[in-house]
């Protein structure tokens, strides 16, 4: 499964992405991107967002 890029991401998707302390696990969890953290164009590991919630991590699908 391929990461999304930063160009399919927007503030407001919702999307499922990976916390730094569940990067290991893969623990998903679903929010709303308030904000694209990652200025590179794509990260092997996902694009890192802020999402409404205050939580970071990164993008592992779109929904």
């Amino acid at each position: 499964m391929a990461v999304p890029t930063r160009a399919q991401i927007s503030p407001g998707s919702t999307v499922n992405i990976v916390l730094k302390e569940h990067q290991r696990c893969g623990t998903l969890t679903q929010g709303v991107v308030e904000r694209l953290l990652t200025k590179s164009p794509n990260h092997p590991h996902g694009i890192k967002v802020r999402l409404e919630d205050g939580q970071v991590g990164r993008v592992k699908e779109i929904l």
